[in-house]
């Protein structure tokens, strides 16, 4: 047991073989330990082009990038500018409507574009 709560509390000497072992295993444990075992998977882009809808442009956009920005025409200019600088167009968005999910949290923005 006095093994074991000398690992726990860190209680060996700098530059001991036993601080060099725990810092080994600690260094191996990052490493090696795949992504998977924390479900820590790469976040998705945060404007994406959907596939198109009866010839619209049709866009999604994460809610953190047009959160605080007014309804309306402000909000239309908000997404026009992010996807114009996601993939370098020029094109005008006509409308953004917000997606919620069961609890009336938004989750994200639909931008639709001219034909």
């Amino acid at each position: 047991m006095g093994a074991l709560s000398r690992l726990v509390f860190w209680d060996f000497e700098r530059g001991s073989w036993q601080y060099d072992i725990i810092c080994i295993l600690i260094l191996a444990f990052i490493f090696l330990t795949p992504r998977d075992f924390f479900r820590d998977q790469p976040k998705a882009a945060s404007v994406i082009m959907l596939p198109p809808e009866q010839n619209t442009g049709l866009f999604w956009i994460d809610p953190h990038l047009l959160a605080g920005v007014p309804e309306g025409q402000e909000l239309v200019t908000k997404a026009t500018a992010l996807v114009n600088a996601r993939y370098k167009t020029h094109k005008t968005i006509t409308s953004v409507q917000p997606i919620k999910d069961g609890e009336q949290d938004i989750t994200g923005y639909m931008a639709y574009t001219r034909p």
